[in-house]
């Protein structure tokens, strides 16, 4: 599989090499040079089932643990103590935005709450992850 521009690449780890097959910076190279090879976006396993929770909807942090416990019957968990952390870098990475409810402090018993979204990397990001793991399920040896 090639990864390209804003996929998930699950061995991305930084050991991409340039597409040319020598230096990136070989004018007589054999293959095109790439000029702006970008790093695809490399994910964890909980930034993941975060990132699916989040599929085609907006959800709060505790509704994410739920969903994520829901949806797994229980077999998988996301701890309060890993899910802050775990959105703060998707944030960091663009994958997802948040944004403060609009519900009143009153209401909440003083505390808001923050609601979480996928952005266009985001979805794009998981749309790679269907597709590596739909190839792979079909993979057959030559």
């Amino acid at each position: 599989m090639k990864c390209t521009l804003n996929q998930y690449c699950p061995d991305s780890g930084g050991n991409q090499k340039s597409n040319n097959g020598g230096n990136p910076h070989d004018i007589n190279s054999a293959k095109p040079v790439s000029r702006a090879v970008p790093k695809p976006v490399s994910i964890t396993p909980n930034e993941e089932l975060v990132l699916l929770s989040l599929q085609n909807k907006e959800l709060y942090g505790l509704q994410i643990i739920e969903s994520i416990a829901d949806a797994s019957g229980g077999h998988r968990k996301l701890r309060i103590g890993s899910l802050y952390p775990t959105l703060h870098s998707l944030e960091e990475k663009g994958l997802i935005k948040s944004r403060w409810g609009d519900e009143r402090p009153d209401d909440r018993g003083g505390a808001r709450r923050r609601y979480y979204h996928l952005t266009q990397l985001g979805e794009r990001t998981i749309s790679s992850i269907q597709e590596f793991r739909h190839n792979l399920l079909h993979w057959k040896p030559v």
